[in-house]
C-alpha cells in the first residue's frame, strides 16, 4: 500500500489486472498517474502470477515511493476471472467511500482525460455501468486498417445509452453494482475463455442497471503482431461466438426450451452467415471481415458440442 492513502477520501477506484507484462504495466501506470482530475482515485494493481510475480517487483516501487496511490495485491488463483473478482472485492473491502470502480487493463495506456470523462458520462447519461472504446495500436503503421475488423472494433461509435455491453477492458461500474451483484462477480467457469466480463454485464443488465457508452473516454490497446495472424483472428471469432451462446443459456435459464431456443437461434444465424459474409466481403473488399460472421456461428453451434477456445491458456500465444 502506498504510504498515507486516505482510504476513507477515495472516490474512485481503478483496477489494473496483470500477468507478465512488467513494461506495459509500469506504462499504464504512468498513463494513470497524468490523469487530469480533481477526483482523489486509487489504483488497485491485482498480479495474477504468483509464481514470478514481475508485474508485482515493478509496480512496488511506484506505489512505495508515494507516485501512485494504491495498493498492490496477489490474486493467488490464476485466471482473468479471478483478477477481476480479487481486485473487486478488494476495493469494496479497503475503500469504504468509493462510488465509481474503473478498469484498465495491462496492455492499455488511459487517456489523460480518461477517468473524469467515464465519471461525467455516467452522471450525464444517468447509467450505473459505462463502457468506452479500446483503440488498437499496432506497432506497424501499415495495420491500422485492422482497427475496423470486427475482432478489434468497438461495438458502438457514439456516445449514449446503450442496450449490452461486453468487455471490462475500458469500464465504469457504480458501487451499487458490485454490491448487488456481489461475489464471485465474474463465474469463474470463464477463467481461461474469457467471457467472465460479458456474462457479469449481461446479468446485470438482467438486474436492470443502466448502461451507456462514452465514445470519447478512450484506451490506447497495444495489439501485438500475432493477433493480427489468420489463426488468432480465426480462434478470436470462434471463442466469440462460444461465449456468445453461453452467455444466451445463462440469460435464459429457467424459462421453457431455454438451451433449444438457443440452439436454435445458433442454427439459424450459421445458416445466415455465408450471405452475411458475401454482404461484407461486397462492402469491404477484406476476407477476414466477411469470414467473421461464420466463425462466430459455428463458434454458437460448436458450443452446444462441449468446444471451447481457452485461449488464455497459453498466455505467450494470446
Amino acid at each position: 500500500m502506498s504510504p498515507a492513502l486516505a482510504v476513507d477520501d477515495v472516490e474512485v477506484v481503478v483496477t489494473l489486472p496483470t500477468f507478465r507484462r512488467p513494461q506495459q504495466l509500469l506504462a499504464a501506470l504512468d498513463s494513470l498517474a497524468k490523469q487530469k482530475t480533481a477526483r482523489r482515485f486509487a489504483v488497485i494493481v491485482m498480479e495474477n502470477d504468483d509464481e514470478g510475480k514481475e508485474g508485482m517487483r515493478a509496480a512496488l516501487p511506484v506505489f512505495e515511493s508515494g507516485r501512485m496511490s494504491g495498493l498492490v495485491i496477489v490474486a493467488h488463483e490464476r485466471g482473468n476471472c479471478s483478477a477481476y473478482n480479487a481486485g473487486w472485492h478488494t476495493a469494496l473491502l479497503r475503500f469504504p467511500n468509493f462510488t465509481r470502480l474503473l478498469v484498465i487493463d495491462d496492455d492499455e495506456l488511459a487517456d489523460p482525460l480518461w477517468l473524469e470523462t467515464m465519471c461525467k458520462a455516467a452522471d450525464s447519461l444517468g447509467v450505473d455501468i459505462v463502457g468506452g472504446p479500446q483503440q488498437p495500436v499496432f506497432a506497424d503503421p501499415a495495420h491500422q486498417a485492422w482497427a475496423t475488423h470486427p475482432v478489434f472494433a468497438p461495438p458502438y461509435s457514439t456516445t449514449g445509452p446503450v442496450a449490452a455491453l461486453y468487455s471490462s477492458g475500458n469500464l465504469l461500474v457504480s458501487r451499487h453494482v458490485l454490491l448487488t451483484m456481489g461475489p464471485p462477480f465474474l463465474d469463474l467457469r470463464f477463467n481461461f475463455m474469457g467471457g467472465g466480463d460479458s456474462d457479469f454485464l449481461s446479468r446485470a443488465g438482467q438486474k436492470g442497471f443502466k448502461l451507456g457508452w462514452c465514445a470519447e473516454a478512450k484506451l490506447f490497446e497495444t495489439v501485438p503482431a500475432r493477433r493480427l495472424e489468420p489463426d488468432w483472428i480465426r480462434a478470436r471469432s470462434l471463442r466469440n461466438g462460444v461465449i456468445s451462446t453461453l452467455v444466451a443459456k445463462k440469460k435464459y435459464a429457467g424459462t421453457a426450451f431455454a438451451n433449444t431456443r438457443v440452439f436454435f437461434k445458433s442454427l439459424a444465424l450459421l445458416a445466415a452467415s455465408p450471405l452475411r459474409a458475401l454482404l461484407r466481403l461486397l462492402v469491404t473488399g477484406s476476407p477476414s471481415v466477411a469470414i467473421y460472421p461464420i466463425h462466430v456461428a459455428l463458434g454458437r453451434v460448436m458450443a452446444d458440442f462441449g468446444y471451447a477456445n481457452e485461449q488464455y491458456r497459453q498466455p505467450e500465444k494470446n
